[in-house]
């Protein structure tokens, strides 16, 4: 094998090597975006269903906007 192709080979597997952990720092972040994400959206279902529980029976359809 001749130098020139084995520095090829090498600086390849370099590059290679920094794509692969960039896209693992990415992953990482977006799991952490999904954990956020996943927490708000129980915080808003057990919100929303606390609020069901509370209604005093009127609907909103059934009220009269402000300006009649």
């Amino acid at each position: 094998m001749n130098e020139n192709r084995l520095i090829d080979i090498e600086t390849r597997i370099a590059y290679q090597e920094d794509t692969i952990q960039q896209l693992s720092d990415i992953v990482a972040k977006q799991q952490r975006q999904i954990d956020k994400l996943a927490d708000l959206s129980k915080l808003l279902t057990e919100r929303y269903q606390s609020l069901q529980a509370s209604d005093t029976g009127a609907s909103i359809d059934d009220e009269k906007p402000p300006h009649y």
